[in-house]
C-alpha cells in the first residue's frame, strides 16, 4: 500500500499536518527503542503511554476521576495512580479495563491531537500506541501503521528482565493484547526486532527515507 492509498478518515486534516505513522507492537517488542531511533532521524514522537503517565501522575488531571471511579485504594501515597493495584484489578475484573479506558482514552486523545497539531514542523510524526488495533479513535489519526515485531520468547525475556513481573504475569499481558498475526496482517510496514541495535537502526533509517520521499 502506498501512502496515497492509506486510509484517512479526515482528508482535510491530513493535508494540514505532516504524515502520521502509527507505531505499535506487543509488550517488550521494542517500541520505545524504535521511537528513539526515529527521533534521532528528526521525526516528531507522540507517545500515548507517556501521555497516560503524565495524566495519572501526582497532580495529573485524571487523578480526581480515577479516585471517584475506583476509590482511594488505587491512588498511591504520592498521589499518583498505583499501577500495580490497577493491574491486579484489571486482571481480576475484566470490566475494570473497559472502565479505565472509557475514563482515560478521551483525555489521552485530546492531548494526542494537541501534540500532533504542534508537530507540523517535523517531516513526519510517529504516534506510539501500544494497543493501536484496539483503539479506533487513535487509528484514525494515522495514515500508516508500523508494527515492531519479535517472537514471544524475546518479549517474555525483555519484560521479565526490566519489570520484575513473573513470566506468568507477562504471558497474561501478552494474551490480553492484539494477537501477533492480527497486528502483522494490518501493518503497512514491519520492523523486525530480533537482532542487534545496528540492525534495528538500519531498518529505521530505511523507513525514514521512505517516509521522507512519500511525504514530499
Amino acid at each position: 500500500m502506498t501512502l496515497s492509498q492509506a486510509d484517512s478518515t479526515n482528508p482535510e486534516q491530513a493535508r494540514d499536518r505532516c504524515l502520521v505513522v502509527g507505531l505499535t507492537g506487543g509488550i517488550g517488542s521494542g517500541k520505545s527503542t524504535v521511537a528513539t531511533l526515529f527521533a534521532e532521524q528528526g521525526a516528531a514522537i507522540i507517545d500515548t503511554d507517556s501521555i497516560s503517565r503524565r495524566l495519572t501522575q501526582s497532580g495529573g488531571i485524571a487523578i480526581p476521576a480515577l479516585r471517584a471511579e475506583f476509590g482511594d485504594r488505587y491512588i498511591g501515597k504520592d498521589g499518583a495512580l498505583d499501577r500495580s493495584e490497577m493491574r491486579a484489578l484489571v486482571f481480576s475484573d475484566p470490566a475494570a479495563k473497559s472502565r479505565i479506558e472509557q475514563l482515560l482514552h478521551p483525555l489521552i486523545l485530546v492531548q494526542t491531537e494537541a501534540e500532533l497539531a504542534q508537530a507540523g514542523a517535523a517531516p513526519y510524526a510517529i504516534l506510539v500506541v501500544p494497543l493501536l488495533h484496539q483503539a479506533p479513535a487513535f487509528r484514525r489519526l494515522a495514515q500508516r501503521v508500523l508494527v515492531v515485531d519479535c517472537d514471544e520468547q524475546a518479549q517474555l525475556t525483555r519484560v521479565v528482565r526490566r519489570s520484575g513481573l513473573t513470566e506468568t504475569e507477562v504471558r497474561a499481558i501478552i494474551a490480553s493484547q492484539t494477537p501477533r498475526a492480527e497486528r502483522l496482517a494490518l501493518a503497512d510496514d514491519i520492523i523486525r526486532n530480533d537482532g542487534d541495535l545496528d540492525g534495528l537502526a538500519a531498518q529505521v533509517a530505511a523507513l525514514h527515507r521512505s517516509y521522507m520521499q512519500n511525504n514530499d
